[in-house]
C-alpha cells in the first residue's frame, strides 16, 4: 500500500542525495567539498569583519531571515537578509521588482562580502539582477537553486547549489535542510 507520506519524505531524500554542486567554471564537487569550500568563504567573511546578505523570495525570503537570525546570533557571522518592508517597498516603487535586491546590495555591501541567493526557479529576475549587481561590486556569489537543471542562476555563482526536484515544496524544503547544515557544519555541530 502507498502512503503519500512515505512517500513525500523518500522525494525529500532523494532529491537531498543528488544534491548538485558546481564552481564559477563548471567543475562538479562532491556535495561535502561544496560545504567545506562555502564554510571557508564564511570564516573568511568573519575573519574579515566583512557581511554575508542571504537573498530570496517568498518562501525563500523567509529562509534567508531565519538563517540571517541564526548565522548572526548563533554563528558569528554578520549576516543580512533583506526582508524590511519599507525598504524593499521603497526601492520596489521607486525602481521596479526586478531591482530591489540589486539596489539593496548596492546600498549595503561592500566588495569582498558574500551574497547567497535562494532561489527555487533560479530564474528570478530580481535574482539575477542581485547577482550581476554583487559581481560588479566585487563580492563572492553562492547560488541555492532547485526544480530545472537549465536554471539560470545555477551557472553564476562561485559555488552553486542545486536540488534536482520536480515541485516546490520539495525543493523548498532540501533548501532550508542545506541551510541549516551550512550553518551546523561551520559551527561543528554534528547530527
Amino acid at each position: 500500500m502507498s502512503s503519500y507520506y512515505l512517500n513525500f519524505l523518500a522525494c525529500i531524500a532523494d532529491s537531498l542525495k543528488c544534491v548538485e554542486v558546481t564552481t564559477i567554471s563548471g567543475e562538479r564537487l562532491e556535495p561535502d567539498e561544496g560545504f567545506s569550500k562555502l564554510c571557508r568563504l564564511s570564516g573568511e567573511i568573519r575573519s574579515g569583519g566583512r557581511t554575508q546578505f542571504l537573498c530570496g523570495n517568498g518562501a525563500s525570503a523567509a529562509f534567508a531571515n531565519h538563517m540571517a537570525l541564526d548565522w548572526t546570533k548563533n554563528g558569528k557571522v554578520k549576516t543580512l537578509a533583506f526582508s524590511d518592508s519599507a525598504l524593499l517597498t521603497a526601492l520596489g516603487n521607486d525602481f521596479g521588482g526586478d531591482e530591489v535586491f540589486a539596489k539593496a546590495i548596492q546600498l549595503y555591501a561592500q566588495r569582498d562580502d558574500l551574497l547567497v541567493t535562494i532561489s527555487s526557479s533560479g530564474n528570478s529576475p530580481n535574482i539575477l539582477k542581485v547577482i550581476a549587481t554583487a559581481r560588479e561590486l566585487g563580492m563572492g556569489v553562492v547560488t541555492i537553486s532547485g526544480l530545472r537543471p537549465d536554471n539560470r542562476s545555477r551557472s553564476l555563482g562561485d559555488l552553486n547549489f542545486y536540488v534536482p526536484a520536480k515541485t516546490y515544496g520539495v525543493v523548498e524544503c532540501a533548501h532550508q535542510v542545506l541551510l541549516h547544515m551550512w550553518l551546523d557544519r561551520f559551527m561543528g555541530i554534528t547530527a
